[in-house]
């Protein structure tokens, strides 16, 4: 072979080697990096962009794609010790020409974290309509969606600021009493009648730990290698401290039963989807809110768990969209009639 050829191969072999070895070493010995590039890519793939928003001097960080249009804006409200790229799966199956905008909630990922904040479900609220202002999404009346927690403080700001929104997605919500105790509540009161409060199976410091988090939340089993669930416990571990203190925070008499003392407030719309395996918020739930919203779509997500947007994205999105849908025809009958 001709000592040209020869040396060509070897730099393009060394050359693919780089990127290859790269990954791997990542894979190996910074899975957490690794994880931070992945939603990078993914944000960047579907045309998400991340922006910064701020209140004086309270900084919000939002993810955004399109532009406000004749049919509503969409507002995503994650949950507990999440930020807002766990939205992505949803947004995949979601119309390029539709306004939506993912927050970090009050102290999750880049929006301001500060001992000093009310970190309660109203006081949560008030920090979103804070936003909502800063960016002028309420100019017209947008869809509110939210999850877990982010379903409390959707449910408690649909309530507070009925004006501001023209339809309600609750999730999974929390902030409601349950006829039956899920396996989660259940563990808590295990946790504390060993007075081990610190252990909150939803705070998990090690892989096992995680592990054991994702089978709570999910009735899928989804298969996780060992490193990517110690890369997504070192994303984790700095912030535990304050996801401990948030969650005392939430599950206080304050915040405990936030969105069951403000769901007869609540006027717009409202759609509830819940998973019927779900083993956080027992989904007993969904009818307690069906009982007190007058004009509330209820759907039960079979073979799935607390988890829904993980779990039935593609789903999740075209209930979404059919009711958005549903309330547009419903606005075109009343204005022909």
């Amino acid at each position: 072979m001709d000592l040209d050829v020869l040396n060509m191969f070897v730099i393009a072999g060394g050359t693919l080697a780089i990127p290859i070895l790269a990954f791997v070493a990542s894979f190996l010995l910074w899975p957490s990096a690794l994880i931070r590039i992945y939603y990078w890519y993914w944000r960047r793939a579907l045309g998400m962009q991340v922006r910064y928003a701020n209140y004086d001097d309270y900084q919000f960080c939002y993810s955004y794609r399109g532009r406000p249009g004749y049919r509503p804006s969409i507002l995503m409200l994650h949950g507990f010790s999440a930020h807002k790229d766990m939205w992505l799966s949803i947004v995949k199956f979601l119309p390029k020409n539709l306004h939506l905008v993912c927050v970090d909630l009050p102290g999750h990922e880049g929006t301001t974290r500060s001992a000093l904040d009310d970190y309660s479900i109203s006081g949560q609220a008030k920090r979103i309509h804070q936003f909502v202002e800063c960016i002028k999404l309420n100019r017209r009346p947008f869809h509110l969606v939210g999850t877990s927690m982010g379903g409390n403080v959707a449910g408690v700001y649909a309530a507070q600021y009925p004006e501001d929104i023209c339809s309600l997605t609750l999730i999974c919500p929390a902030g409601l009493p349950s006829t039956t105790d899920s396996k989660f509540i259940k563990q808590l009161r295990e946790l504390q009648e060993s007075e081990r409060i610190d252990r909150i199976p939803l705070i998990p410091s090690t892989p096992e730990e995680m592990a054991d988090m994702l089978k709570l939340c999910s009735y899928v089993r989804f298969k996780v290698p060992q490193q990517i669930l110690q890369g997504l416990v070192d994303v984790r571990i700095p912030h535990n401290d304050f996801y401990r203190k948030l969650f005392l925070e939430i599950v206080d008499e304050k915040s405990r039963h936030s969105l069951h003392e403000n769901m007869s407030k609540i006027k717009a719309p409202t759609q509830v989807i819940w998973g019927k395996q779900d083993q956080v918020l027992d989904v007993s739930g969904a009818s307690v809110l069906a009982s007190a919203i007058p004009d509330c779509h209820v759907y039960i997500l079979e073979n799935c768990g607390h988890s829904v947007v993980v779990e039935r994205p593609r789903k999740t999105a075209n209930l979404i969209l059919e009711f958005l849908a549903l309330l547009h025809s419903m606005g075109n009958n009343k204005k022909q009639a």
